[in-house]
């Protein structure tokens, strides 16, 4: 399997394939709205505005798994994020990252990119997984990696 292979809901019940994002280079987050990192939203969608006409596309997929940070539903979400940070990337319906539940494109992407001390698992809330144009994952960042960090891999894959 590989990237383009994998579907997922977006936050307004909508099924669609990575197939879509084929020739760009992608960032996929896990999210949540109530959690020390949340500003990043702010980060992530700077560098979506920034290089979007080149070729770049943010998705941003919520996830309650760590100190229940993300306990809405959709539509408490989707406003969270348009409200307070202007959020325009891609958002997904709400996810498990990891354990039995996890989310194929999850599982599939830290058994590609492995993450320090905690092997494959994700350890908290804003975990970013870069993607080639290819749909071959090639970076993972930390939760406390800020967005703008990331600026310099992101301009290199474009």
């Amino acid at each position: 399997m590989n990237f383009y292979d994998f579907e997922a809901e977006t936050i307004t019940g909508e099924t669609i394939s990575m197939d879509r994002y084929k020739g760009k280079t992608v960032v996929i987050v896990n999210t949540a709205s109530k959690c020390g990192l949340t500003p990043q939203y702010e980060g992530l969608e700077t560098l979506y505005q920034q290089y979007e006409s080149q070729g770049l596309v943010v998705l941003g997929f919520p996830c309650n798994q760590f100190a229940n940070q993300e306990s809405g539903n959709a539509k408490d979400i989707q406003e969270f994020c348009q409200v307070n940070y202007g959020v325009s990337f891609p958002m997904f319906a709400k996810v498990d990252v990891n354990g039995k539940n996890a989310h194929p494109l999850f599982k599939y992407l830290k058994s590609n990119l492995r993450g320090g001390l905690f092997g494959s698992k994700i350890k908290w809330n804003f975990t970013k997984f870069v993607i080639d144009k290819n749909g071959k994952p090639v970076k993972r960042f930390a939760p406390t990696t800020r967005p703008e960090k990331m600026e310099s891999t992101i301009k290199k894959l474009l």
